[in-house]
């Protein structure tokens, strides 16, 4: 199991804990060992369930209790996933969403199911390489968010989940077809002013895809006298679409747009105040919230930042909050989708699983 580094320090490198090891014998036997608990290793099983698919069954759970009872399970547990103790978290609120945690992930510990993950596949006119990032989100400490891009579009996915939002769900979608011109410095410290200008593309995205779908309904004239050019889908409104289509042409011919000054508006909470202070180019986009159990999820309002090839950051409009992105270094062997499709279906696959 690879675990994030300690909240919020998402730029320390992951941790690694095995969970189950298997001898080969011979003849083609083998035998199963549980490495969950601090008992040592016992005895488990691993059942192929289909393809891509496996689970692992703990036989002697009594290896994962402590003398102590859940609450030194629970203490255990606190240092290792936060480095931390409870006394030193104050917030109640944060307290409540770890217990939860603990409560959720501990449910499973005897009998686990592996699903296949691929990585995503890139092309050269990503905006960055896709992957794996660490990405800070609030109370909840540090998640695991899949990178990807389809078309004008990308998304992140959430591999490791929480209590509000599962894994498999889609933490944040960007419209690379519209970036945003932030304010110089001074103004982009008020909340107000970024709010604006988020806003306004969030208007003119919702009216681009209006037409879009009356265009595909039929109820514009499609076809053109043949002496005139077909006309290309409008890219906004006015001089505001203009300079829009203008700026993610400019995006795609050069891969390395000059860097802007970048400071986080006032209000705008932020669990790492080490993020950069510069950053290449801001796209409008969307975060997913939900309350506890995943209850009325909703789409809200954002602004993507992108600061390097391994680092981007969202802030979340709605919530007033700030998360951090920082790309996981290690090598995954043999992780590459055989496909396009093969890649796609399976974002499709573990999203179903969530819900």
């Amino acid at each position: 199991m690879y675990l994030p580094p300690h909240d919020p320090h998402v730029d320390d490198p992951m941790r690694f804990k095995p969970l189950f090891r298997i001898h080969l014998m011979e003849r083609k036997c083998a035998t199963v060992e549980c490495m969950y608990g601090h008992k040592g290793p016992h005895n488990g099983h691993i059942q192929i369930v289909k393809k891509d698919e496996f689970s692992t069954k703990c036989n002697q759970t009594d290896h994962h209790r402590m003398s102590g009872g859940r609450q030194e399970e629970f203490r255990t547990w606190l240092r290792e996933e936060w480095g931390r103790t409870l006394e030193d978290i104050f917030h109640e609120h944060m307290q409540e969403l770890i217990l939860m945690k603990f409560i959720y992930t501990s449910q499973y510990d005897n009998c686990l199911t592996y699903r296949r993950i691929y990585l995503p596949p890139s092309s050269p006119d990503d905006l960055i390489r896709p992957g794996l990032f660490k990405g800070t989100y609030g109370s909840h400490g540090l998640e695991i968010v899949m990178l990807s891009f389809h078309g004008n579009k990308a998304k992140g996915t959430k591999i490791t989940g929480d209590p509000n939002i599962p894994a498999g769900q889609q933490t944040v979608e960007i419209d690379l077809a519209h970036p945003l011109q932030l304010p110089d410095i001074e103004n982009l410290r008020d909340f107000s002013e970024l709010s604006r200008i988020v806003l306004e593309a969030q208007e003119q995205a919702r009216r681009q895809e209006q037409q879009q779908e009356q265009r595909q309904e039929g109820d514009e004239p499609c076809q053109q006298p043949a002496s005139q050019p077909a006309a290309s889908p409008p890219a906004g409104e006015g001089a505001e679409g203009e300079k829009n289509a203008a700026a993610a042409e400019g995006m795609t011919q050069s891969k390395e747009p000059a860097s802007q000054p970048f400071v986080l508006p006032m209000g705008v909470i932020s669990r790492n105040e080490d993020y950069p202070r510069t950053c290449r180019i801001c796209f409008y986009g969307t975060g997913l919230i939900a309350g506890h159990g995943f209850t009325s999820p909703e789409r809200t309002p954002g602004v993507f930042v992108l600061f390097d090839d391994d680092r981007f950051g969202f802030i979340w409009l709605e919530l007033k909050s700030f998360s951090l992105y920082s790309r996981i270094k290690v090598s995954f062997q043999n992780a590459e989708a055989p496909s396009r499709e093969a890649f796609d279906e399976m974002l499709k696959n573990i999203q179903s699983l969530a819900t």
